[in-house]
């Protein structure tokens, strides 16, 4: 049983069950081809939805996991959301612990104005004013909404030279989400997660990232 202390459930019951729901996935997952450090991402991610098919439509970039976990014990990283569900979602305390701090933009008055004056989404011109305000360099990016938002990162990774730590690709949909996560899945410039299709959301990208706070406390406490 693990003893981190941080990025447990609070109580000895809560921490039970916690840990008897991810025994019985790992039971009942069956075979797959996730690292050791990949598969608590993929198996949060079934804890959150109740849905076995992320283990295998979940993918990950070779340094995905090193790149989050580094991002994560520098201290002080940016976690950029494009919806306020996600900031919302994320432990206080844990993301106390590391000294993370979260950002979105979605609901600004100034980016709202753009939307509307440039015909584009909201998605587009918070990440544009993500950019402004110098928040996506060695970010942690986590998108469950919009694929808008993966597409114009995406766009300023290339045109712009942004280099966020990791980018979280999970937008839900059924307009340009599979083919958002497809082309971020093609990037060979950042590392990333994302889930093939359809599937995504922001309480999947709180799950990951709970995931990988768990993963930086074990490697903080030994020291890695």
């Amino acid at each position: 049983m693990s003893t981190n202390t941080i990025t447990e459930q609070m109580t000895a019951a809560g921490q039970a069950i916690e840990h008897d729901s991810f025994a019985i996935i790992d039971r009942e997952a069956g075979p797959h081809a996730y690292t050791a450090a990949q598969w608590p991402v993929v198996r949060r991610m079934i804890h959150a939805s109740g849905d076995f098919a992320f283990n295998g439509l979940a993918e990950f970039h070779p340094d995905a996991i090193d790149a989050g976990l580094s991002a994560i014990l520098r201290g002080g990283t940016p976690i950029v959301a494009d919806v306020e569900m996600i900031c919302v979602g994320l432990s206080a305390s844990r993301l106390a612990h590391f000294g993370l701090r979260t950002r979105h933009y979605i609901a600004d008055a100034d980016v709202i104005e753009r939307a509307h004056a440039e015909g584009s989404t909201r998605a587009v011109q918070a990440m544009r004013k993500a950019h402004r305000q110098g928040e996506l360099d060695g970010a942690i990016v986590a998108i469950g909404n919009a694929p808008t938002a993966v597409l114009e990162l995406l766009r300023l990774i290339r045109d712009d030279n942004v280099r966020p730590a990791l980018v979280i690709g999970l937008p839900v949909g059924f307009v340009s989400a599979a083919e958002s996560k497809d082309l971020l899945a093609a990037s060979t410039l950042v590392p990333w997660i994302v889930v093939r299709g359809r599937k995504g959301g922001s309480t999947l990208v709180v799950a990951a990232i709970h995931a990988l706070l768990a993963l930086a406390e074990d490697r903080q406490r030994h020291g890695g």
